[in-house]
């Protein structure tokens, strides 16, 4: 069940939180119950207060200059369980159910770029065409 909070505590935690100049914070999902790191993304002061509201994570998308609620398009969701902020406050961390694949290339993580034995290497296959999640485009 997703995490939601009271105003006031939404109000506590943006106050705590410390925004770039852009406005926004990093933000690295985790799938709360395998510690799998699954994706970073920006988040603004809006994104924040709707992900604590409604328990399903929101973004702040740069390319497109608005809040992208995660899975608008594809259907894969995230919901909230429990949000960390770093010492410096200027970092999230979201503990997440991820539902279906994070990436929008359609694997499971965005990390699935590494290097391995001195080369890179992609340590992950596509689990769902992005045809299929997107019509083409990512979210």
């Amino acid at each position: 069940m997703p995490t939601t909070v009271p105003a006031e505590t939404t109000t506590i935690v943006l106050d705590a939180l410390s925004f770039n100049d852009a406005g926004l914070i990093p933000a690295i999902a985790q799938q709360h119950d395998s510690g799998e790191v699954l994706m970073m993304a920006w988040m603004n002061r809006d994104a924040v207060r709707e992900t604590l509201e409604t328990g399903r994570v929101c973004y702040f998308s740069r390319s497109k200059g608005r809040l992208w609620r995660k899975g608008e398009q594809s259907g894969q969701i995230q919901n909230l369980i429990e949000l960390r902020w770093d010492c410096d406050a200027d970092t999230l961390l979201l503990m997440v159910d991820q539902k279906g694949v994070a990436c929008h290339t359609g694997r499971r993580n965005c990390f699935f770029n590494a290097v391995r034995e001195g080369k890179p290497s992609v340590i992950a296959d596509v689990a769902v065409s992005p045809d299929i999640l997107y019509g083409g485009g990512p979210e």
